[in-house]
């Protein structure tokens, strides 16, 4: 079988679905080779048009299903060291090279070249195909697609099973994401007057050092859950800059922060502190010297935490296909956490492993693939009538 997986992976790898262009000839690939096998399905649009989320349903759609969940998205190849073209497939020993293979296409192409043995099953439980757009840049895409589900859809679906990367291992946890922007106003001048000026980059640094002293403290102090790797909260400065010119006294900086937070760490709480930092320790002190300097804070991301308990029946039902007792929990995030925050109990399982993503010559091992096959083999014989 695995020849057809590889098959279907070459074509979707050849779409390039950067986050910042469009997914619409992959998901007309999807549809027309879907239309090919009778099944319909239902693009959800993002608000130009541009970019687009899919779902069908295979089955009796009057009975709750399981959906089989993967982004269409990836993240770019610019800058990066790649020794194939990265939207060719390329075959390395056991290994499926290209941008996608591993995050998350590879889980998509199985999905796919399952189709007929999905339809053929006789199942009693429908499965739901659910392709989403922008989860690279935020779990964006998927959200008008939820709200799909949980509004058009007359019976809602019982479990999702998102095909991120995990080596096919059980994944019922994994930390939130939260990142904020922060933009930093000074007052240029001449530099030889620097001391009359509103160094905007300096401010900066100071909150970007006080933001380093917060992820010491979390590193150290905790709250700790050992159920993760690493297993406190963390959070970073990942952008950071300002300036013209070295001559003249900077009157902006922008500053991005990403957090990643164990479910039990109040992450509002760590926010307010950077903010108020910001606000009521730096912001006066630029306001002495001038009046419309200060900090602007901004939310760009806030994806939920998953977490699973072990009795749910998507849990039970995965490790009853994989054979694991186990179940994982991972510091990466996926859109698993706001299916189950729309009422879908989720896990994370799919092929490859996330240290292959995004890198350059980005793989999937032909293994992981074969096992994703026999896990959709052991899926359909679970949910049999």
């Amino acid at each position: 079988m695995i020849y057809k997986s590889a098959e279907m992976l070459e074509r979707l790898v050849s779409f390039d679905t950067t986050s910042h262009l469009s997914n619409l000839d992959l998901m007309q690939f999807i549809q027309d080779y879907l239309e090919h096998y009778n099944i319909q399905s239902k693009l959800i649009y993002n608000k130009d048009k541009s970019k687009a989320n899919l779902h069908a349903c295979i089955g009796n759609p009057d009975i709750a299903g399981v959906i089989l969940s993967g982004h269409t998205d990836v993240v770019p190849v610019e800058g990066q060291d790649w020794s194939s073209d990265p939207f060719q497939l390329t075959q390395k020993d056991d290994k499926l090279f290209g941008r996608g293979t591993c995050d998350m296409k590879g889980f998509i192409a199985v999905v796919l070249a399952k189709l007929p043995e999905i339809i053929a099953a006789k199942k009693l439980m429908p499965v739901h195909f659910v392709f989403s757009y922008d989860e690279e840049i935020g779990c964006i895409g998927v959200r008008p697609m939820i709200e799909h589900i949980a509004n058009d859809l007359v019976i809602k679906p019982a479990m999702c099973i998102i095909g991120e990367p995990t080596s096919m291992q059980v994944i019922n946890g994994h930390k939130a994401v939260n990142r904020i922007n922060c933009s930093v106003t000074g007052h240029e001048c001449h530099s030889s007057l620097a001391p009359y000026a509103v160094n905007a980059v300096e401010y900066g640094a100071e909150l970007v050092s006080h933001i380093r002293k917060i992820a010491r403290r979390l590193e150290h102090e905790g709250p700790f859950n050992t159920d993760y790797d690493p297993p406190f909260t963390t959070l970073h400065v990942g952008v950071f800059h300002g300036g013209t010119a070295v001559n003249i006294v900077p009157n902006h900086a922008k500053i991005e922060v990403d957090m990643r937070s164990i479910p039990e760490q109040d992450i509002d709480k760590v926010i307010s502190e950077i903010r108020d930092y910001a606000y009521k320790i730096l912001e006066p002190r630029m306001k002495e010297k001038h009046p419309k300097t200060g900090f602007e804070f901004e939310q760009m991301v806030a994806t939920p935490a998953l977490s699973t308990p072990d009795d749910e029946k998507v849990v039970q039902l995965t490790q009853n296909i994989t054979g694991e007792n186990t179940t994982y929990k991972v510091s990466f995030a996926t859109e698993a956490g706001l299916f189950q925050d729309s009422g879908i109990s989720a896990v994370v399982c799919g092929p490859g492993n996330i240290e292959q993503a995004h890198k350059p010559d980005e793989f999937v091992a032909i293994e992981q693939l074969i096992k994703c096959e026999r896990f959709i083999d052991g899926l359909l014989k679970n949910i049999a009538a």
